[in-house]
């Protein structure tokens, strides 16, 4: 990567682009990472792929744009509000990643009442009326579903790809499949699929036991023709570094749940850096 940073194991450098080269100054890729439905893990695995990204020598931001639910400020222990310079709002810092989210704008508990219009607005200022500064990846940790802020997204900046979050169960893989489907009908690459809690392994005896079943994920990417990033266990470590304030790829950076993020950040950078250059932001048309 630039500026004195290597890229990931594995992966090979970007070429340099023009800033603005994803749509928004200095950044070069945006991505989003996403799920059909809310509950399966989707914005602890963006923040740990963004620290795994950071601790593979890139330079990374991290974008909440889960307005009705947003999550980041909780995962950071960041509660304070961004600084404004001129027209520009400085994000705030945690771990070497720059993060910005509704949460940081409004007081906490606060019901997001919003129309589509508003989400939309809410998004776009978060993407242009940010100092994101030079980054190398910006990871958008988007809402559940398949709406108003996923159409915002494919319209205004060119996503690089984005990243489908599931749990193997039958009822979740449902709503990714869903996820998937949307994307590509607005031309964003389905840069793979992560199966989250696919399982859990007791720490005092090591049982192994598939709370949600197991392999489901892996079994809808290869029907998808969709590459399968990994599995990642429903793990107490994972739940308790998230509720304090400090991921675990940030808390317990060698830790066997680390890497396992670590290594499906390798996998997103190596397509983000080989595959097919960034395209431009896609015309939404609706067939009657």
């Amino acid at each position: 990567a630039r500026g004195g940073r290597d890229a990931p194991s594995g992966a090979a450098p970007a070429p340099r682009q023009a800033s603005g080269g994803a749509g928004v100054p200095g950044v070069r890729h945006i991505i989003a990472v996403a799920s059909g439905k809310g509950g399966v893990g989707k914005s602890t695995t963006a923040a740990n792929i963004a620290l795994a990204f950071r601790a593979q020598g890139l330079r990374v931001g991290l974008m909440d744009a889960d307005v009705y639910g947003p999550s980041v400020p909780t995962l950071f222990g960041l509660h304070e509000k961004p600084e404004v310079e001129g027209k520009m709002m400085k994000p705030l810092e945690a771990h070497g990643l720059k993060i910005m989210s509704i949460g940081f704008l409004v007081e906490a508990g606060t019901a997001m009442i919003w129309r589509g219009p508003m989400v939309m607005s809410a998004l776009t200022q978060m993407l242009t009326e940010v100092s994101w500064g030079e980054l190398d990846v910006l990871v958008v940790d988007m809402p559940p579903g398949t709406g108003d802020a996923q159409l915002t997204m494919a319209q205004r900046v060119k996503l690089s790809g984005a990243v489908i979050v599931s749990t193997p169960q039958d009822l979740a893989l449902a709503d990714a499949r869903r996820g998937v489907a949307m994307f590509e009908r607005v031309d964003v690459p389905i840069l793979g699929i992560v199966e989250n809690m696919s399982y859990y392994c007791c720490p005092n005896c090591g049982h192994r036991a598939e709370v949600f079943g197991h392999g489901g994920a892996r079994a809808e990417a290869a029907l998808m023709k969709t590459p399968f990033l990994g599995e990642i266990p429903l793990a107490m470590e994972i739940r308790a570094t998230s509720d304090a304030g400090a991921p675990i790829v940030a808390q317990e950076p060698k830790s066997e749940h680390a890497k396992a993020y670590g290594r499906i950040a390798a996998q997103v950078w190596s397509r983000l850096t080989s595959g097919a250059p960034g395209r431009a932001a896609p015309r939404i048309v609706i067939e009657r």
